[in-house]
């Protein structure tokens, strides 16, 4: 479970998020939305112990996430893929779990790849991927690496549409094999909404949480959901809260 705990982090004399409160349980996928430049990624980077809170507290199952962090519970999917261009697809998905001191499980590794749709790209560099291979590449890595939690920073936003349609497909269909805890930030709503148990808006300056939303959609979630009143009903709701006027 994580805990953030009236959270504000300041960077000099700018302050970046303030008051956050938020909790997300063992196993469930939420999403945080809100424009750039509104805190998204801070929150994340302070849950992932890569920015330390000025006030509050954060914890992940009860320790700091420093503690998470030394027992490789925390895997992390940037915006920019970080794949190391000199290695294979699968040598790239050992390497995170190699450096945090497990054996690599290969044929894990392999079967990792086929699951999100790289069987036969084993062995490519790369420089010979697309943008939205890479990025199955790092999801991969970062599900081998056997974190508990997954932190998402964007992991779509260099995609075209309909690649990101897709992925957010595949990361529904491997969050409900895998049933990780997901803390995934985006700009984008309908993705937002697409993805989540739950949705998370932020907003302002500096960043606070002005609404979350039980998303109330089918399981499993396929591209046809995109179309129905539901959906559109929610995208339409957590876009209200966005653009709502303090006044």
């Amino acid at each position: 479970m994580i805990v953030l705990d009236d959270v504000t982090v300041s960077f000099e004399e700018v302050t970046a998020i303030e008051g956050i409160d938020l909790s997300v349980d063992d196993g469930e996928f939420v999403t945080i939305v809100g424009p750039s430049g509104c805190g998204k990624t801070t929150i994340l980077r302070t849950v992932g112990g890569l920015v330390d809170p000025t006030a509050g507290s954060v914890t992940v199952d009860g320790d700091p996430p420093s503690v998470a962090q030394e027992e490789a519970a925390l895997g992390f999917v940037f915006q920019q893929h970080t794949l190391l261009p000199w290695k294979t697809a699968l040598e790239n998905v050992v390497f995170l779990r190699t450096m945090a001191g497990k054996p690599p499980e290969r044929d894990e590794a392999r079967g990792l790849l086929e699951l999100v749709g790289l069987e036969g790209f084993e062995d490519a560099r790369p420089s010979a991927l697309s943008g939205g291979m890479k990025q199955r590449v790092a999801i991969a890595r970062a599900l081998h690496l056997g974190a508990s939690v997954l932190l998402m920073d964007e992991p779509f936003g260099e995609l075209d549409e309909i690649t990101r349609d897709d992925l957010g497909v595949e990361i529904r269909r491997l969050w409900r094999r895998e049933r990780k805890t997901v803390l995934f930030v985006t700009h984008s709503v309908p993705e937002a909404v697409f993805l989540a148990d739950r949705c998370v808006v932020v907003r302002d300056d500096p960043g606070r949480i002005v609404a979350e939303f039980d998303v109330e959609l089918p399981r499993p979630r396929d591209e046809t959901v995109f179309g129905s009143r539901a959906f559109q009903e929610q995208v339409a709701d957590v876009r209200s809260a966005l653009h709502e006027s303090d006044g």
